[in-house]
């Protein structure tokens, strides 16, 4: 009996750092979606001249359509539900409208300078002029690839130490239960 309940604990603590190490991952490639998106946003606004609710419906609906089963689709739906809430023009400001659908943004691997820095960008849109809108969409690119080249970087090496680490902590309870 004590064999089972050891060997579920290092289970356990294993499926964690494997869990753990996932999210890294998960991390990594929400912000490589959020990129990307950003970057359809720019060109929308910019070289398409189309408006904010627009241009964010355009680009939800092209990553929604790329992303297919992958099951990224939480940061397309966020496009969209904005979009959404802009076209139905309930008086609120696209600031307001941005940090409230942000807040339903749920169960992603997003930490709180990821959503910190989004919430930012959500201030700097849509009331400014198209230099300055730019000039917002560049300076968070800038930060979005040093959260990504630092994501990358260490990649290999957190995932290694969450899993080995999760595995190393579960056989020391196992021991220390025996």
């Amino acid at each position: 009996m004590k064999w089972m309940g050891a060997c579920l604990v290092t289970l356990g603590c294993t499926g964690l750092g494997q869990y753990m190490a996932r999210q890294w991952k998960l991390r990594l490639r929400w912000l490589e979606q959020l990129r990307q998106m950003i970057y359809f946003l720019k060109g929308e606004i910019l070289y398409g001249h189309t408006a904010l609710g627009d241009a964010l419906e355009r680009v939800g609906e092209r990553c929604q359509k790329a992303e297919g089963d992958r099951g990224l689709m939480g940061l397309p739906l966020f496009f969209l539900s904005v979009a959404e809430r802009i076209r139905r023009q309930e008086g609120e400001g696209f600031s307001d409208i941005w940090k409230e659908e942000l807040s339903h943004l749920r169960e992603n691997p997003l930490k709180e300078e990821d959503i910190a820095g989004l919430k930012c960008l959500g201030d700097h849109l849509g009331y400014l002029d198209l230099n300055m809108q730019e000039r917002n969409l560049l300076l968070y690119l800038e930060q979005l690839d040093g959260q990504i080249e630092y994501l990358r970087m260490h990649l290999k090496e957190r995932t290694k130490l969450y899993t080995s680490l999760g595995v190393m902590g579960g056989l020391f309870l196992t021991v220390a239960m025996l």
